[in-house]
């Protein structure tokens, strides 16, 4: 079936990882994502696709939200916003909330406050294209990746040591 081996596919592909975050309607919403691209520099966009999710919900119908693109050290943060059930925004995760109202994940490499531009609608997904509206960025340190549907931080090692090297 086409939609198992494209499944298959993109196993083998390793992305980064980040948590998404809005202040939806019910308090803050967030969720884990392994799409996030840079699409163009000027002006600065970037996208991302969600599934239909409650969280997935808020965030795309949110006017703002916050891009944490995640750490090594975030593997278990990442897992409890990929759940549904597990626990979020809580302060020993290390969340805080912007001036405008989007929580924010205080250690994460990079923060991107982003409003949306287009939302686009892909069978069960959607595609979120976002304006970069700022850029906050945090310690530097080794990416967290998504490879064979886990987190791992062993490819983040071997790329993290090449470019220090």
């Amino acid at each position: 079936m086409l939609s198992e081996r494209f499944k298959a596919a993109f196993r083998r592909y390793p992305t980064g990882v980040a948590i998404i975050s809005a202040a939806g309607p019910d308090g803050p919403a967030g969720l884990t994502v392994s799409s996030v691209a840079s699409v163009s520099l000027d002006p600065a966009a970037l996208s991302f696709s969600v599934m239909g999710s409650p969280s997935a919900r808020a965030v795309v119908e949110a006017p703002s939200f916050v891009v944490n693109l995640l750490g090594h050290e975030h593997a278990g943060l990442a897992h409890d916003f990929a759940r549904r059930g597990g626990p979020r925004f809580t302060p020993e995760q290390g969340w805080d909330v912007l001036p405008t109202g989007e929580p924010v994940l205080l250690g994460a490499l990079a923060r991107l406050r982003a409003a949306p531009l287009h939302r686009v609608p892909v069978g069960d997904s959607t595609v979120v294209v976002a304006a970069v509206l700022e850029v906050i960025l945090g310690p530097e340190g080794a990416p967290l990746i998504h490879h064979a549907r886990e987190y791992t931080t062993a490819l983040a090692g071997i790329l993290w040591e090449t470019k220090t090297a």
